[in-house]
């Protein structure tokens, strides 16, 4: 496989990680930060929720029409935080159980939806397409004002930005959605053992790596734009749980 292209795969898979991360860490911060100021987690869990509002809409949306897509019958639609002993449910959607397959695909769903429309949004509005592109030329300081450039060259960007926060931030799978996973990735796992025995010379994964190579990179320029802002809001909300620590130790 060319290095380019592998390059372009390593790095969608770290900085999808790094979102991983960045959301659960804001999430922390802010649910800290309410508490500190209001002594109430169920305010705490309400102001995470409306940050995240049109980011769970979707995530739980996509749920809901990937299961109604794979035939399987879907029941009760709650958006409204609610804990769940130690961790705190956005929403909910009843589905019927379809087998390993169906059952992982509706729990990736809100991923591959949320993935899609944050590369839409950021490629369209911001033209975060071209950031993988300057990010390769290995100077990070470029990627940053390039972001912050196009936030400043669009009149609504602070709105797009939320947009693309809220629904980044809120369409990882939860810990149910990828409890079918471990299975699918066995499966997997075998189909990948099969297809190395068939296929020694490796032109049919080296084809499909080349298919999915400028795709792929869409969604490492719109990841790149995601997480700038989600290093922005991680340096405020860091600064400002700091600030109210000391005033109230005082």
């Amino acid at each position: 496989m060319p290095t380019a292209t592998l390059a372009v795969f390593i790095a969608f898979a770290l900085l999808l990680l790094a979102l991983a991360w960045a959301s659960r860490t804001i999430g922390l911060l802010i649910q800290g930060i309410v508490y500190r100021l209001t002594g109430s987690g169920d305010m705490a869990m309400v102001i995470l929720f409306l940050v995240y509002l049109p980011g769970i809409f979707l995530h739980e949306g996509s749920h809901w029409l990937m299961a109604k897509l794979l035939g399987l019958t879907t029941g009760k639609f709650r958006v409204w935080p609610q804990k769940k002993g130690k961790f705190i449910g956005m929403g909910s959607v009843t589905v019927a159980r379809g087998g390993t397959v169906r059952d992982s695909l509706v729990g990736m769903a809100p991923l591959l939806a949320g993935t899609a429309l944050v590369a839409l949004i950021a490629g369209q509005v911001f033209g975060a397409d071209r950031l993988a592109g300057v990010w390769a030329q290995g100077n990070a300081l470029d990627v940053v004002a390039s972001i912050f450039a196009a936030l400043a060259g669009q009149q609504d960007g602070l709105l797009w930005a939320w947009a693309i926060f809220a629904i980044a931030n809120a369409m990882m799978p939860s810990a149910s959605d990828r409890q079918p996973l471990k299975m699918l990735l066995l499966y997997l796992l075998l189909v990948g053992i099969v297809y190395v025995l068939l296929d020694n010379s490796g032109q049919l994964f080296l084809q499909a790596a080349l298919w999915l190579t400028d795709p792929t990179r869409l969604l490492v320029g719109a990841l790149l734009f995601t997480l700038v802002i989600d290093g922005v809001i991680l340096a405020i909300l860091t600064i400002l749980q700091a600030i109210i620590a000391t005033l109230q130790r005082r």
